[in-house]
């Protein structure tokens, strides 16, 4: 389930799951490559006497759910951990809004979350109180974005633009596109990718575009807002 880095042999003493990720491009960087992230969760659960399990992503980005941070939710919510702990807010979600979700799990399923950078800590009053602030502004960038995502999609209507899969796209090379940027794959390996495996671009050429490849991601994204739009009447 993850690395067991600490124990000080106490029944009442508190397992936190200390969560890392750096994507490939990051590892460089001192600040938040694996090995600062990990130094800082161990300094911090010692000085605050928890038992602590590091869970890593290494070489993903935060754009969905890793592996790493999908394990830790799921010993959070059968009751497996106390609480969990990350250095950066971004460490952990990919936005605000991301962040928020986490938030709310912990609160539901009764554990901790403790994010160093942003101060927020649910095991004290005042990082209690940090989080709900967070929440907050979540709940306005959700609203923004509902409102930015409806404005593009009429602009992009009354351009005559169509929304959706291109046509010409077949069903397969779509899904596999889709699943790919789904476990983390950038626009520029997707299309390096396709290219390799000799899959036919939309235009019917042996070489893939990283920019086609990131139009047709976009396409499907305002292809599923239209449909969550059109459903639910907003």
């Amino acid at each position: 389930m993850g690395e067991s880095v600490m124990n000080m042999n106490s029944r009442a003493q508190q397992h936190f799951l200390g969560y890392v990720r750096c994507s490939t491009d990051e590892q460089a960087d001192s600040g938040l490559g694996l090995e600062a992230q990990e130094a800082a969760l161990i300094a911090e659960a010692e000085r605050r006497g928890w038992e602590l399990t590091i869970l890593r992503d290494e070489g993903l980005s935060g754009s969905q759910v890793n592996p790493g941070l999908r394990n830790a939710l799921e010993q959070l919510a059968a009751g497996l951990a106390d609480g969990l702990v990350v250095t950066k807010l971004d460490r952990m979600a990919r936005s605000v809004v991301h962040a928020a979700e986490i938030m709310e799990r912990a609160r539901t399923q009764r554990w901790s979350l403790v994010m160093l950078d942003v101060q927020v800590d649910t095991t004290t009053a005042a990082g209690e109180a940090m989080a709900n602030m967070l929440a907050t502004f979540a709940q306005f960038e959700r609203r923004l974005i509902g409102e930015r995502t409806k404005a593009a999609l009429a602009a992009k209507r009354a351009q005559g633009v169509p929304l959706g899969r291109p046509r010409q796209m077949p069903t397969a090379v779509a899904r596999r596109i889709v699943a790919m940027r789904a476990d983390g794959h950038t626009y520029g390996a997707i299309a390096r990718t396709l290219t390799a495996d000799e899959v036919l671009s939309p235009a019917g050429r042996p070489v893939w575009h990283e920019s086609t490849v990131r139009r047709f991601c976009q396409s499907v994204e305002l292809a599923k807002a239209d449909a969550l739009t059109t459903t639910t009447g907003a």
